[in-house]
């Protein structure tokens, strides 16, 4: 039977006529790993220390679309439905490898989806998964469709030589949204806050994104993660000490650490969803990839609190609580921790040549 959770009446709160959750999760982080030392040996001479440790990079035969698919597969796993029953695939991300083609289709037929499904690519930067999410929350719990598939997938862009090389990595998360009464863990409520900020941005035709460098934090980054946060926990008349864990988008580790900080979270509840130094920021997969991490090892009664960031910009907050039926779904397919402990040490000139930095 679908649980009833307690939520209080709001009219700037998001949440479905039927409440719905997790029915399955998947995530894929590449081997390939390029530690940051590396990057600072080429271009500053060793000089300056890295924000990181390493993070991972997709492989030469990879892209959104590889990897999306075994996110996705991981999920279907875990759900234990049989993909003809999912209505609607969705793909966030700011690296599609098409212009104009769409990932979502190629996702959907490799894993057996097609043909009877709505089908998209979504973008809003590193939140492009979370705005998929909250749309199935939507399909799923107005009744449309039984079993939606959201995904927050990239790959590593950052112009040779800036700060964005450091961080900039590939990887991310899949997740089928269902019924309350299937899932490993329920959405209780969300919430956006999003404004016209242009701190991070990459026109038409350029190779690269441009970054507002030390703007991207207080007017951007914390403005939006802390106002979207702070706006749920009120409606939910929650505070920190609420939740067992607290994952963030994390472009770095200090940006999520500090937040975390800044709302009343401690070290405890964040570590295990804090993935930015081992593997980068994954951008559109960042903070579902560290949600993933959590319900990896969550129990249930367990209440989480995640908050994605895309530049542009805007932050999407959700209030999940876990339920019993998460004691029997992480062992279906491969966790987190399994994609980041296998780990293939490589140096600049490889990272180059499989991320195509090498132009003629």
């Amino acid at each position: 039977m679908s649980q009833d959770y307690g939520l209080k009446s709001n009219s700037l709160l998001m949440r479905p006529d039927r409440q719905v959750g997790i029915v399955g999760y998947g995530a894929y982080v590449p081997r390939y790993r390029l530690p940051g030392k590396e990057v600072a040996r080429v271009w500053t001479k060793g000089l300056g220390g890295s924000p990181i440790i390493e993070k991972a990079v997709a492989g030469v035969d990879e892209d959104v679309i590889t990897m999306s698919i075994e996110a996705a597969r991981n999920a279907l796993a875990r759900a234990q439905i049989d993909p003809l029953e999912i209505r609607a695939v969705w793909v966030g991300s700011e690296s599609h490898p098409y212009a104009v083609k769409p990932t979502s289709t190629i996702v959907a037929e490799s894993i057996g989806a097609s043909p009877n499904i709505q089908a998209a690519d979504w973008e809003f930067a590193c939140k492009a998964g979370t705005e998929a999410v909250q749309a199935s929350i939507g399909i799923v719990g107005s009744g449309m469709g039984r079993y939606t598939l959201s995904i927050g997938m990239d790959t590593a862009q950052g112009r040779p030589g800036d700060a964005l090389e450091y961080t900039a990595a590939s990887g991310g998360a899949a997740f089928i949204i269902g019924p309350a009464e299937e899932a490993c863990a329920v959405y209780q409520g969300s919430y956006s806050f999003v404004t016209d900020t242009p701190d991070f941005w990459r026109r038409s035709g350029e190779t690269y994104p441009s970054h507002g460098d030390r703007f991207t934090g207080e007017p951007a980054y914390f403005n939006h993660t802390l106002s979207s946060a702070q706006a749920l926990m009120e409606m939910m008349g929650t505070t920190a000490k609420d939740y067992t864990y607290g994952v963030f988008h994390q472009p770095n580790v200090k940006f999520p650490s500090r937040a975390a900080q800044m709302l009343g979270f401690n070290d405890e509840q964040i570590k295990t969803g804090l993935l930015a130094g081992e593997i980068g920021n994954v951008y559109s997969g960042s903070c579902m990839l560290g949600l993933t991490a959590v319900l990896d090892i969550a129990k249930p009664g367990d209440r989480i609190l995640m908050v994605s960031y895309g530049s542009g910009a805007g932050s999407d907050s959700f209030d999940i609580v876990v339920t019993d039926r998460i004691q029997d779904v992480p062992g279906r397919a491969p966790k987190t921790r399994d994609y980041i402990s296998r780990r293939t040490m490589i140096d600049y000139a490889t990272y180059s040549r499989y991320r195509g930095k090498l132009k003629d």
